[in-house]
């Protein structure tokens, strides 16, 4: 009897691991979608030209703006000696408003905001807004221009790329490659039209974004991104590997169930045997960073992901309120010890001015509410559920991972789902809003990056 349980809980074990094995080793297929259109209106009469934009914002949305903020109610008084740790404090958001009532210049800005050409053109539907800058090189260099897809996330916009672009785009002294650079605004985000049908998931944009591109004249091209942008890098790297060349991202993740299993299994435990001495202080304490400080900074995760039109709705109406839960997330994102700063360590890397600038992007396009959607429309069953966050990505990916980001994964974990990973580094500074915060350290990487895959 006692050798018959024991080769009976033997079969069973075995059974088990087997089931285990193959849940986490069995790889789905990858997914065909239709081009969905999404707009409004009869699909056979879209307009595909493509024309150039600048911005110009209404004397009557600017004339609301200043009433509202003239006229908006006195802020509640922040608890003593709290800083930032029960969300922007008081003292910090009076000083970015009173900044923006008396020295923001909304006219400066929009020639600022207007200094590079954009351009927009109808993609399934929707009127995408973007900004394309070409190298300026005589007949006679020989530098090889390649594109580069550049994506922002929330609460993030094409603002973030404006000190960026010219590093890019600008022959770099002991470089033989230069970008030509397509910076869009995702759907619903700034001056691209959102939809007005429910199910645009990062998924489906991705594929948005991979038709931009080939509606502007590329076939193939490279991509980069962060927060929601590097999530449409992946997802592009998987559904449509054959049009990237390369792919480059600051906020790499492995969401498969096996990397999630070994960083809070063997990495809350054992952090070396998933991590090298350089990785292992970007991510430990597991329970620290990616529990307790994640809790921290998500709760605006789960209201987006459930409800984000109500929250849209209050945003929407309150400049005020629009500026204390963006302003927030520069602080915290980009170093959370400012967490326990007076001013937020704002000032450590952004000014007033391009933060508002920011801001003014989600007030003058009312875009607030239909950026927030992206969570809904991804965070749900049939996107969590479908099996795409198994698949691996095959095109020749690199991840500049940043100290102070809300998430980090060791390479060892990163090449699970990026199965071409071609490099990996690890930068001791910078943040979340790494384009905004430090360009040229970014650029650099990029650089490094694709002028490894071109010799390859």
């Amino acid at each position: 009897m006692g050798l018959f349980l024991q080769g009976l809980i033997g079969l069973l074990a075995l059974t088990v691991g087997y089931v285990i094995y193959e849940k986490f080793n069995n790889v789905p297929e990858v997914p065909s979608f239709p081009d969905t259109w999404w707009g409004k209106g009869d699909p056979s009469k879209e307009e595909t030209a493509i024309k150039p934009f600048k911005i110009d914002v209404s004397k009557e949305i600017l004339d609301d703006l200043k009433y509202r903020l003239d006229n908006a109610i006195p802020l509640q008084p922040s608890l003593e000696g709290v800083q930032q740790n029960y969300g922007i404090n008081s003292k910090l958001l009076q000083t970015v408003i009173d900044y923006w009532k008396k020295d923001y210049n909304w006219t400066e800005r929009q020639k600022f905001l207007n200094k590079f050409p954009q351009y927009t053109v109808s993609v399934q539907g929707l009127k995408i807004h973007y900004i394309h800058v070409k190298p300026k090189l005589s007949p006679q260099s020989k530098v090889k221009v390649l594109p580069l897809l550049l994506l922002h996330g929330w609460p993030g916009s094409v603002r973030e790329f404006y000190d960026i672009i010219p590093l890019l785009t600008e022959p770099q002294k002991g470089r033989n490659i230069v970008f030509e650079v397509i910076v869009p605004h995702l759907p619903g985000y700034g001056f691209s039209e959102a939809t007005s049908k429910p199910g645009l998931s990062v998924v489906r944009i991705s594929q948005i974004m991979k038709n931009l591109m080939h509606r502007i004249g590329f076939k193939k091209f490279y991509v980069q991104g962060g927060d929601w942008g590097s999530a449409v890098v992946m997802f592009m790297s998987i559904l449509y590997p054959e049009v990237l060349l390369g792919a480059h991202s600051n906020s790499c993740f492995c969401m498969m169930q096996s990397c999630q299993l070994k960083m809070f299994l063997l990495g809350s435990t054992f952090p070396s045997l998933i991590a090298n001495k350089e990785e292992i202080p970007f991510f430990t304490p597991i329970l620290d960073k990616m529990v307790f400080s994640t809790l921290l900074e998500s709760g605006y995760m789960h209201i987006q992901s459930t409800k984000p039109d109500t929250v849209g709705t209050a945003l929407r109406d309150s400049p005020v309120g629009l500026a204390a839960y963006l302003v927030e997330k520069f602080t915290s994102w980009t170093n959370p010890a400012w967490r326990d700063l007076e001013d937020g360590g704002l000032t450590k890397r952004y000014t007033y001015e391009n933060i508002l600038d920011n801001v003014m992007i989600y007030w003058v396009t009312r875009s607030i509410t239909t950026s927030q959607r992206i969570y809904a429309e991804t965070f749900n069953k049939a996107v969590m559920g479908s099996g795409i966050l198994e698949i691996p990505s095959t095109v020749p990916t690199a991840c500049a991972v940043f100290k102070n980001d809300l998430l980090s994964y060791p390479s060892s974990l990163l090449k699970k789902q990026f199965t071409n990973l071609v490099k990996a580094r690890y930068y001791t500074d910078g943040g979340h809003f790494a384009a905004f915060e430090v360009p040229d350290v970014l650029a650099e990487d990029v650089y490094d990056f694709i002028e490894q895959v071109e010799i390859l």
